[in-house]
């Protein structure tokens, strides 16, 4: 890969393919407000639409250059498409049946099962570390559960709780097995976006009733598309196949932050010093975790 370079680190390294990651991490930190925008559009109309302009933008971007490179073997649409639509057709529904910070945050524990899988597949053991940021993690997760249920008088949502959590699973399991494709080129992930499209949209019209979306509506589905079902997706795929898996774990916790943030500002969540404390289980969980990761790593 022939690139320019940067003053901190080529990006055909390690630690530049990293630092790429780091856009999709910051993109990522939209996709819980951007998806509160759509409000009242079924999940499965809001990913068919929103991959749709992810690969519209990506043929207009890549041309049929990029097209072309889109012959690979089957196991690898596979896995691309099971983790990008599992992921987003989890996600789209826990945030449209379950508060959007509290969904969020629990979907975020993926960054701390990424060090876990990451070290079960290399075959290292554990540590002391790995599974004290795991338990922190856990009882973030626990206390955003127990702050909802006993703040409200409506029933917790289990089932939008369930797939945030299912989203975790799914998204950190994809990052890790998508290490062992790093020589099929990212641009695969144009052609992805479309099937998801697809496969939106067929689920949509089968388990859903279209509702035509308004004029902020349509903005939010294009600046999903584009950024964080877009153009994020293409520098995760490449960081996750050529950069540090450990110290992206731990990079990915910036997320999070900036997404609760966000939620609070536009008044999409109350910035309650509640909700702050599970925030920082979680993340202490990640930092602890990763800590060792990147001292074993070095």
């Amino acid at each position: 890969m022939t690139t320019p370079s940067l003053s901190i680190a080529p990006l055909g390294t390690s630690a530049g393919a990293t630092l790429i990651g780091v856009i999709a991490v910051f993109l990522w930190a939209c996709l819980a407000l951007l998806t509160t925008l759509t409000a009242g559009i079924p999940s499965f109309q809001l990913l068919a639409s929103s991959f749709a302009v992810a690969f519209v933008a990506s043929l207009c971007v890549l041309g049929l250059r990029g097209a072309a490179k889109w012959r690979q073997p089957w196991y690898v649409w596979a896995t691309s498409f099971a983790g990008i639509f599992g992921y987003h057709a989890l996600y789209f529904f826990a945030l449209k049946t379950a508060p959007a910070a509290e969904a969020s945050l629990i979907a975020y524990l993926w960054p701390l099962l990424i060090v876990l899988l990451s070290s079960v597949t290399s075959g290292e053991s554990l540590h002391k570390r790995q599974l004290l940021g795991a338990l922190l993690g856990l009882v973030g997760t626990a206390l955003i559960m127990y702050r909802s249920s006993s703040e409200t008088r409506v029933p917790m949502p289990v089932f939008g709780y369930a797939a945030a959590f299912a989203c975790a699973w799914v998204w950190s399991s994809y990052s890790v097995v998508n290490r062992r494709f790093s020589k099929v080129p990212s641009s695969i992930i144009g052609g992805v976006c479309g099937l998801v499209a697809v496969a939106g949209l067929l689920c949509h019209l089968l388990f859903e009733n279209t509702v035509h979306p308004a004029a902020e509506q349509w903005a939010a589905i294009v600046a999903l598309g584009l950024g964080p079902v877009g153009l994020a997706f293409f520098a995760w795929d490449h960081a996750t196949k050529h950069g540090n898996l450990a110290m992206l774990g731990a990079l990915s916790y910036l997320a999070p932050l900036f997404s609760t943030a966000l939620l609070i500002v536009v008044g999409q969540s109350d910035a309650s010093p509640i909700l702050l404390v599970p925030a920082v289980l979680i993340i202490l969980g990640a930092v602890i975790t990763t800590s060792r990761a990147r001292k074993t790593s070095d």
